[in-house]
């Protein structure tokens, strides 16, 4: 844990004060509800962690990266409203607004949030392995968080484990808290930590 701890912090960094938008402030307020109702320690939660691409030449930040008795989860916060679909390999955000009984529909085109979760997390997992934390891939869990009430996502998205909705956020938490509980009462290190967890493989 100390050894994967020490790494994190040499390598974490934050956010400018000038980019820290709607979406910075979302998953900082994500963030104190998590530690409230998870009871994790904050030394096993980094907010805002710079992972090198494969080629080291690009940096891209993970909004949430938490040690659990299940894993690593890498963790990005939305804060969209508004219908989300996917469309090959870009998604759609529609919004409808409602300006003096008129309802105005905007379609707006964004970057794949899962592919891009998913790839950031590959990534952290090289950059443990080229530090010299060996960690299975296996152990990292990719998450994307919608926080707004107002956000649905259509069916196809809907079936994806790793799309968490406002709606399902307290399940989240708990699954959390029931992994962390039953690290937390054991009181040698955590077999996906050690070589003994390489070992069972």
């Amino acid at each position: 844990m100390s050894q994967l701890g020490s790494l994190f912090t040499h390598i974490i960094s934050k956010s400018p004060e000038s980019v820290q938008d709607q979406s910075h402030t979302g998953h900082l307020n994500y963030l104190t509800l998590f530690k409230k109702l998870t009871g994790i320690r904050k030394e096993d939660v980094y907010c805002n962690l710079r992972i090198p691409d494969k080629l080291q030449s690009a940096k891209d930040d993970i909004n949430i990266v938490i040690l659990t008795g299940q894993g690593i989860f890498c963790i990005d916060v939305k804060p969209w409203r508004g219908t989300v679909s996917a469309h090959n390999q870009n998604w759609h955000l529609q919004v409808k607004e409602e300006d003096q009984n008129v309802t105005n529909t905007c379609i707006e085109q964004i970057e794949d949030p899962l592919k891009a979760i998913m790839t950031k997390t590959a990534n952290f997992c090289g950059h443990l392995k080229r530090s010299g934390v060996s960690v299975h891939q296996s152990l990292f869990f990719p998450r994307v968080i919608f926080l707004s009430p107002d956000c649905e996502l259509d069916e196809e998205l809907r079936k994806k484990r790793e799309l968490v909705l406002q709606s399902q956020i307290d399940d989240f938490l708990r699954s959390f808290r029931a992994g962390y509980m039953a690290w937390i009462s054991d009181s040698l290190t955590p077999s996906w930590l050690s070589g003994e967890w390489f070992a069972k493989r």
